[in-house]
């Protein structure tokens, strides 16, 4: 049976049944893979022609317009298909893993944000932008971003406390300096494409500010000198920090451009205020050409995503990361 993979215009022969993740890399196919379990979204791929059987749904599945995407660990090939994967040029493999890791400081950052940062007994290797599960007692999980590199040698995340919320709860009122935390990840295909040489679009709403920290620190690290405009958008002038952070990287890369966008409240003489897609609307009339990374809530999240299509990046090219509160 034969497999046609897209943009690579390569033909590879599979057995009926064949898990669609194990055919790629048998035929040597560059595919980013990383938990192998359904749960990281690496190794997302659209099915452009045939049918496949989505075991994450556990049933045969036509093509239809509005669920073409498949994650490649979680299909089956039960028929010649076409298969389109996502920048062959851009994989990133990092096997998932679980490791210990023990609290080495809680700061506070503003009236509702904490910075937690960890000490791995051992290193995880991630892609800027990538985010991994945090497990503080057996029933404290959530998945929080990375706000730093891998090889810090500590892991940095910023931790937003909700109201009423168990695991946020947990970390602003029982967690202590050398508690123990298993950290399981990398997850997330939100990460840094390195290849690209143009400009990015980084849009990040309260600690989604985390993994555009990521991203920023990574292409700097790289020695990427693509032109960057960043937007922090946050609801009053209160929830602004990082600030401090965000202009040492913009000492260190000089196409970099802040722009700090408060809902309400904010002072026009020294930010500017409303949304942050009112805001990218004003000042770029296209955005053809352009990479968008967009973390945080996802009413935020959608509408930046919804802005940056009819500006021209096309959705493959727009990297979004939702941060949910349900639970937190």
């Amino acid at each position: 049976m034969e497999l046609l993979i897209q943009p690579l215009q390569r033909v590879i022969h599979v057995e009926p049944g064949a898990n669609l993740l194990e055919a790629l890399r048998a035929a040597q196919v560059p595919m980013s893979y990383s938990c192998m379990a359904g749960r990281c979204g690496t190794c997302r791929c659209k099915v452009m022609e045939g049918e496949v059987l989505d075991g994450g749904r556990q049933q045969q599945r036509p093509l239809e317009a509005s669920d073409e995407y498949v994650l490649a660990c979680q299909t089956f090939v039960t028929e010649p298909c076409t298969i389109e994967i996502p920048e062959p040029d851009e994989v990133v493999v990092h096997p998932a893993r679980i490791v210990k890791a023990s609290v080495q400081s809680i700061e506070t950052l503003t009236h509702d944000i904490k910075r937690l940062v960890l000490k791995p007994a051992k290193p995880i290797e991630f892609s800027p932008g990538q985010y991994v599960q945090l497990q503080f007692a057996p029933d404290q999980i959530r998945p929080y971003s990375m706000a730093g590199l891998s090889t810090d040698g500590n892991l940095e995340f910023h931790v937003r406390i909700v109201p009423g919320g168990r695991v946020s709860g947990y970390v602003a009122n029982e967690l202590k300096v050398g508690d123990a935390i298993r950290v399981s990840g990398p997850l997330g295909s939100a990460y840094l494409r390195r290849k690209h040489e143009g400009p990015m679009l980084c849009v990040a709403g309260g600690t989604g500010l985390a993994p555009i920290l990521s991203i920023l620190r990574g292409a700097i690290t790289d020695g990427m000198v693509n032109p960057i405009h960043l937007y922090l958008g946050v609801r009053s002038q209160r929830d602004v920090y990082g600030l401090d952070w965000l202009r040492e990287l913009a000492n260190r890369h000089s196409a970099l451009k802040l722009h700090v966008v408060v809902t309400s409240g904010g002072d026009p003489r020294h930010q500017r205020c409303g949304l942050v897609t009112e805001a990218i609307e004003q000042d770029i009339d296209s955005l053809q050409g352009w990479r968008a990374y967009l973390c945080g809530s996802p009413p935020m999240v959608e509408a930046a995503s919804v802005l940056a299509k009819r500006k021209g990046i096309a959705p493959t090219h727009i990297y979004a990361d939702a941060f949910y509160t349900q639970g937190t």
